[in-house]
């Protein structure tokens, strides 16, 4: 194995490894230089494209391909452009005596020979998947040290002789533990073996990512979003790719990642984003919430929305000139029998019965006439008094919001729909009918007001208009779709993001001890099911990287109460520090804890109930430590102070976990809250407490 560092003060001449090592350097400027070109050709393209172009469709069209094509070529020069490199030996017969660059995206000279290769391209396989057992063709595998975008050494296995580093590499172990401070870092340099086949899997493919905290599960997701953009270009341009996330704060810190790797089209949005289409301006107490989220919510809708459709009642006459026209009722009850059959959305069943019914008068005309009506008159007749009048009363307009409200609002609708669904005491509930409901329980409910506009909605009857919306009409989907944080996925949650992924794939990323919503999953395949994808495989990462051992160990701790079948965590770091104080001013605590952590790199997370956040700040302003806030992840501010609610699938490198008992009384499910709290440290864990422990971790 070969090892090259640079060193400040060896006056010797140099030797044939720092020989190696300017070389290296010197292709990186070189490779600098050609990315630079390339970035300067197609900044020249876009700023005379409407000039090549031959007409303005075609000259926009480049416009935004340049655009895009500007933005994918931005240089980070704090971030190394590749970080491996891969020299092949006999075993491999297409590539024998050639070597490749590994980076975060594919660099070419001006000749357009590849001076750094995308680390999705089919030969970059290797650089993941190769070992000592399985040489994969590659007689070297070297990886580069980097510090501030300067290469400062490298690291040689030479495969064909047996060697082999794996997770005792030098350079590996100090990619992965890292300081992080500000928003998420791609893994390109550091995905692993079992990483890399999930993020290689097809795009027809759906999968369910069960991973512990720290094993990567999110990093999966995203580098498979970028590998499947990178291998289905234009497919997934037009069809696009989502990532679905739990709340903004954990979108902002994500953010960086796709752009980084040259990504830049792909949309980000929370689960209450995705189904905004009614302002929320209430809160549902917990127990109406957790109803409205009921798949069985689902039935009662479409039971309602059923029951609009009605039976013809009389013929319909249509005068046009000097023809009368006459659909009788025989006729028109087939119409209706035939497209409520079709099972088609509401809102294109209503259009293909007028269709239908212009169709029969259009035979009559051509019978009588014998020759085919212009377009105008099938648009006139369409339009006609007696048709619109038809349409109306057998297959009436509707809007989602206008059939969430009559359910809601309407006893007597409710009860229909709701019969053998939902008991009565469910249905006082959704109405605010609940005699024996608790006070004071998180909020008034919804507010409903004589028409929708006038309703105050929540976030739960957002889901539920979203819901009634797919059965209207048919929603935009996504050829591919990210889902992190799916644990806390309501049935009805799942169904939203369902209607968008129907004919996509889905990459399902969570953990089951870290669910946290009334509605948790303890089963994927029930998510699954509800997501339409009951065939996906269910992986388990249970390996980590990120969160060092003691902290696994403790968080552990509290698995055998959190009542879900999930392997405990594993943690190949040995570093890191856990300390557990008992304190009696939990604020000063904190304070001094965080001057404390700030002796050393990396951020620091200070994690506490939601009331207690704003006084921390106060605290730790007043003893002049500058503050973030979750969502403010490009804050200069090193110390973030986050509340217990928010902090899911972020990390950081110190993190100071105050009072635990009051995180564990906070809400139902405040163990499974705790887990995650004390498992986003990925270096140091501080818990500082005055009231006891809980059980399980007070030994």
């Amino acid at each position: 194995m070969t090892l090259a560092a640079q060193t400040s003060d060896n006056p010797a001449p140099p030797a044939p490894l720092d020989r190696e090592l300017a070389a290296e350097r010197s292709h990186l400027d070189a490779s600098r230089d050609a990315l630079r070109r390339m970035r300067e050709r197609a900044e020249a393209l876009f700023a005379t494209g409407d000039k090549v172009a031959g007409d303005a469709y075609t000259a926009e069209q480049l416009g935004r391909h340049m655009a895009r094509r500007v933005k994918e070529l931005a240089d980070d020069p704090t971030t190394p452009l590749f970080f491996g490199r891969l020299d092949f030996g006999d075993g491999d017969p297409d590539h024998a005596g050639r070597c490749y660059h590994v980076g975060r995206r594919h660099v070419t000279d001006e000749a357009g020979e590849p001076m750094v290769l995308d680390w999705r391209a089919p030969v970059s396989r290797s650089f993941y998947r190769a070992s000592a057992r399985d040489p994969q063709g590659v007689a070297v595998r070297r990886r580069f040290g980097f510090s501030a975008g300067v290469l400062t050494s490298f690291e040689d296995e030479h495969l064909d002789r047996g060697e082999e580093l794996g997770t005792a590499s030098r350079i590996l172990t100090a990619e992965i533990e890292r300081p992080r401070v500000g928003p998420m870092r791609d893994i390109v340099a550091t995905i692993q073996p079992e990483q890399d086949e999930l993020v290689r899997a097809g795009l027809a493919d759906s999968i369910c990512v069960q991973g512990a905290p720290g094993t990567g599960k999110t990093a999966v997701g995203l580098h498979r979003a970028a590998y499947l953009l990178y291998q289905h270009r234009e497919r997934l341009r037009r069809a696009g790719v989502l990532i679905v996330g739990p709340n903004r704060a954990f979108l902002s810190y994500i953010a960086a990642v796709l752009p980084a790797l040259g990504e830049v089209e792909v949309e980000q949005s929370t689960v209450e984003d995705l189904v905004a289409r009614v302002p929320v301006r209430a809160v549902d107490d917990p127990d109406t919430a957790a109803l409205k989220h009921d798949v069985r919510m689902a039935e009662v809708l479409r039971r309602a929305l059923d029951a609009h459709i009605g039976e013809p009642t009389e013929p319909i006459m249509v005068s046009d000139g000097s023809f009368r026209w006459r659909i009788g009722l025989e006729p028109l009850h087939r119409v209706v029998e035939e497209t409520r059959r079709e099972g088609l959305p509401y809102g294109v069943g209503r259009e293909r019965v007028r269709a239908r019914v212009v169709s029969l008068l259009q035979r009559q005309a051509e019978a009588r006439r014998a020759e085919s009506p212009s377009d105008a008159w099938l648009r006139r007749m369409a339009k006609c008094r007696p048709v619109a009048a038809f349409v109306d009363a057998v297959w009436p307009a509707l809007t989602p919001e206008g059939l969430v409200h009559t359910l809601l609002a309407d006893p007597a609708t409710l009860a229909a729909a709701a019969d053998g669904v939902l008991t009565a005491d469910e249905q006082a509930l959704l109405q605010g009918r609940a005699a024996d409901r608790p006070a004071g329980r998180g909020g008034s409910g919804t507010k409903l007001g004589r028409t929708p506009k006038a309703t105050r909605w929540t976030a739960a009857d957002a889901v539920l208009v979203d819901e009634a919306a797919g059965l209207l009409e048919r929603a935009a989907g996504f050829g591919h779709v990210v889902v992190d944080e799916a644990q806390d996925l309501s049935p009805m949650q799942c169904r939203a993001i369902a209607r968008r992924s129907e004919h996509g794939s889905i990459t399902l990323l969570g953990d089951l001890a870290q669910g946290t919503a009334p509605w948790a999953a303890t089963d994927w395949r029930e998510t699954l099911a509800h997501l339409g994808k009951p065939d996906a495989a269910v992986v388990p990462l249970t390996v980590g990287f990120r969160v060092p051992a003691a902290v696994v160990a403790f968080a552990n701790r509290l698995l055998p109460a959190l009542a879900v079948d999930v392997p405990p965590a594993e943690s190949l770091r040995r570093d890191g520090e856990l300390a557990v104080r008992t304190v009696t001013d939990l604020t000063a605590a904190t304070v001094a804890e965080v001057r404390a952590a700030l002796a050393h790199d990396g951020s620091i997370g200070v994690i506490a109930t939601d009331d207690a956040v704003d006084g921390l700040r106060s605290a730790l302003a007043d003893a002049g430590v500058t503050t973030a806030t979750a969502d403010d992840v490009e804050a200069a501010a090193r110390v973030t102070v986050v509340p217990a609610t928010l902090v899911k699938g972020l990390e950081y490198d110190h993190v100071v976990v105050v009072e635990p008992a009051a995180i564990v009384a906070a809400e139902p499910r405040g163990l499974h809250r705790l887990y995650v709290v004390l498992t986003r440290a990925v270096s140091r864990l501080s818990v500082l407490h005055r009231e006891p422990l809980p059980a399980l971790l007070a030994d």
